[in-house]
């Protein structure tokens, strides 16, 4: 029989709830997807339908239901061995194997009582399995206080299946709001293998999802340079767009440091804004008897249409700092730190770009060479304006005026090993003016190009009194001619059994610059381009404006590629060199012209030649002397699911020779073995090593390792790590191997990658 609708459900919530109530407390995790499910929407007025084998009592007052009870309303659905529905009172009561489906999650209880006018009813002995991430769980009892209240005891929850899971969190009282949005739970304990884990007398969260304020999960650790470490962070949720994580931080070897984390975004009447503020602080350091610190700073605004500011700071308080405090190999090299306040416009063919810039260089203490420090931009501003395919021309016309400063600085390299003298670095100061236009007509066909381009490059500087050296002008003007062409032929053929079309496109590039004599001319921004693929098809080999390369050369180059019917790119094959037909005069220095006929001889191949193989290669070679002067291997094998393996070469003549080994490989069913190891050949040492292992038991994983790497020429740091996750809840243990094995192992694949932070 079919009624009115009696009821509503503000109870089938409240047994939802449960999870938030279990898993909140250290940050649960989600599936992927989760977030972009179809709302679970219902009709509050669509009609209930009543089905029992005997229905008794009077249908305007009193539906006594026996035997088989089934009610139904959109997409709820119950049974009970027996029930009784109260219409005058909206009251439902059922009794006896009660279960409930509602929108793929399913709870039973023994007894079921609710009012539907105020909210008031219980449930005895629930429990429950959610369709969305496979949690499951019960209670002793729920007491549904009112519409938007109630109060589960007992409750638990797991994402493992089966009666007896491998983990489980248990709340003793857990009290839901939802008109507040707000749960708030007693003692609350997560238990593995029937072992309490870890607990907390009491917490509070929200029942949506939102953020609030409070404790975030303690994160111990150790390495090598400070000893047992541990971090309590507490997270500050001060807007919706605005929040702050302050993370108090004891090292044992050094003392207690304070970090925090501040995020904003937002928006204005003129557009965007973000920014993100980091920074530590460690008074009185037990090491070195200093205050330490270091700041990280970034943000970026709309002014107006098309208009935006923004900086970008960074700074430490000593040069030892990447190395006693970095957690990774690039934090630990990064030694020139950049502080910027920048502005641009953009208009619709121009742009213009207004910025400051300072840097901070940290010298390695323990090594004799030299970090060099950049000249500071006092400031530089930067004009752009162009457009293609006018009456079939490309034209573009670029500008820049700089205020370069070098700051005084008195170096003492090598101050850890002693025996070094200190220097005082000085260089000279001035202004510089650029301008280049350039014009270029494209002639392009299907099966070839044509490119001819003419550029000018003029450059004015206004140089200070340096020493003995008085204030002068000095001005250049150089102009380029340049003639790009290329032809492209295609044919079809198979690569390894499949199908696929090869492409050849020989490719001619010519340059003309002639010479000018620019030894008086200080060297700010500029410096050597690095001889590759891109750098053959420049007009200038040196990167910036101080230097402009004489030239009268023509490169040569051929690239194949072989091509699926999708468009898809499996292998692509190069080689190409240039050609000088005349002495290259200008130099950064004033040192002697490099008379040579022909450049290196490039050759690269890259591609992912097989379903399991991809390869990633280039050689610099030299023919002169017959030697390699450059090169690079990478090779990846990646026959399945969490199975990689990864063998890298790394060369350059009179600079380093390394090889790299990284994999992620299954044991067992469930054990996988992970490392990495990055070797010197050139110095006999190792540079990176990492090894561990990993365990998946479907609803936890558990992760350990240790990691080793040179933070310094003389130094290293060593961090040992060991992780439980509980898929669905949260992370326990020292350190952060998840981050370390993704940055370590190209290919790595997480184990229980359904589930994210």
């Amino acid at each position: 029989m079919s009624l009115a609708p009696p009821f509503k459900k503000r109870w089938a919530y409240a047994i939802s709830a449960l999870i938030a109530a279990c898993a909140a407390p250290t940050h649960a995790q989600t599936q992927p997807g989760s977030g972009a499910a179809s709302p679970r929407a219902e009709d509050p007025d669509a009609p209930v339908t009543i089905r029992a084998e005997e229905i008794s009592g009077r249908p305007e007052r009193e539906l006594i239901l026996t035997r088989d009870v089934e009610v139904v309303q959109d997409k709820m659905r119950v049974t009970a061995d027996n029930a009784c529905y109260r219409q005058v009172e909206s009251e439902l009561e059922a009794k006896g194997n009660v279960r409930l489906w509602r929108f793929g999650d399913y709870y039973t209880a023994d007894e079921f009582k609710i009012n539907s006018e105020t909210g008031v009813g219980y449930m005895l002995q629930p429990t429950y399995k959610l369709e969305l991430n496979n949690a499951q769980g019960k209670a002793q009892r729920i007491d549904f206080l009112s519409e938007d209240r109630a109060k589960v005891v007992n409750g638990t929850y797991s994402t493992c299946e089966g009666p007896n899971p491998d983990w489980y969190v248990r709340s003793n009282t857990l009290t839901l709001d939802q008109g507040r949005d707000v749960g708030v739970a007693g003692p609350t304990i997560v238990y593995f293998k029937d072992t309490p884990l870890i607990g907390t007398p009491g917490i509070s969260f929200s029942l949506s999802g939102a953020r609030r304020s409070g404790w975030l999960p303690a994160v111990p650790g150790f390495s090598s340079r400070g000893g047992a470490e541990l971090t309590v962070p507490y997270y500050f949720n001060i807007a919706p767009n605005r929040d702050l994580t302050v993370s108090p931080h004891y090292i044992a070897r050094r003392g207690l440091q304070l970090g925090a984390v501040g995020r904003y975004i937002g928006e204005t009447d003129a557009g965007t804004y973000e920014g993100r503020t980091f920074l530590e602080y460690l008074p009185n350091d037990k090491e070195k008897g200093i205050d330490r610190w270091q700041i990280q700073s970034s943000h970026t605004q709309a002014l107006a249409r098309d208009w935006t500011y923004g900086w970008n700071v960074r700074a430490a308080s000593d040069e030892n700092y990447p190395t006693d405090f970095s957690k990774t190999v690039a934090g630990s090299a990064e030694r020139q730190l950049l502080k910027e306040l920048r502005t641009d416009y953009r208009g619709e063919i121009w742009s213009l770009t207004a910025r400051v810039q300072k840097y901070q260089v940290l010298q390695d203490p323990d090594t004799t060479t030299v970090t060099p420090r950049p000249y500071d931009r006092l400031p530089a501003v930067n004009f752009h304006a162009g457009q293609y395919d006018v009456g079939g021309f490309d034209w573009s016309f670029d500008a820049e005026a700089t205020r370069f400063h070098y700051a005084t600085d008195t170096i003492c390299p090598g101050a850890n090993i002693g025996g070094t003298t200190c220097v005082t670095d000085a260089k000279i100061n001035g202004d510089r003016i650029v301008m280049q236009p350039q014009v270029s007509f494209p002639i392009i066909s299907p099966s070839y190009f044509i490119t001819p381009k003419l550029m000018l490059n003029a450059t004015a500087y206004q140089l200070d009194k340096f020493g003995a050296e008085e204030s002068r002008s000095v001005t250049k003007a150089i102009p380029t001619f340049s003639l790009d062409s290329g032809l492209e032929f295609e044919r079809s053929t198979t690569l390894f059994g499949r199908a696929v079309t090869q492409t050849l496109e020989p490719r001619l590039f010519y340059v003309y610059t002639p010479y000018r004599d620019q030894s008086d001319i200080p060297v700010f921004d500029t410096a050597d381009a690095t001889f590759n693929f891109t750098q053959l098809f420049s007009e200038n080999r040196f990167v910036g404006s101080d230097r402009i390369g004489d030239a009268n050369q023509v490169t040569a180059a051929v690239v194949s590629r072989f091509l699926e019917e999708s468009g898809a790119e499996r292998l692509r094959l190069a080689f190409g060199q240039r050609f000088y037909f005349n002495d290259q005069r200008v130099q950064l220095t004033n040192a002697q012209p490099v008379s040579t006929g022909r450049s290196d001889l490039l050759l690269a191949a890259t591609g992912r030649i097989s379903d399991t193989w991809g390869v990633d290669s280039a050689v610099q070679y030299n023919q002169g002397d017959k030697q390699i002067t450059s090169s690079n291997l990478n090779v990846q094998y990646q026959p399945g699911q969490r199975k990689v393996f990864n063998a890298g070469y790394r060369f350059l003549r009179n600079s380093f020779k390394n090889v790299d080994f990284s994999t992620q490989w299954p044991i067992s069913n469930r054990w996988f073995g992970v490392g990495r190891m990055s070797y010197s050949l050139q110095d006999h040492r190792i540079l990176e090593s990492l090894i561990g292992l990993e365990y998946n038991c479907d609803c936890w994983v558990f992760r350990m390792g240790a990691q080793r790497f040179v933070t310094t020429t003389n130094k290293t740091s060593t961090q040992v790590f060991f992780q439980l996750e509980l898929n669905g809840l949260s992370k326990f243990g020292i350190g952060n191997p998840l981050e370390v094995l993704k940055n370590s192992i190209p290919g790595y694949q997480q184990l229980n990658a359904g589930y994210r932070r």
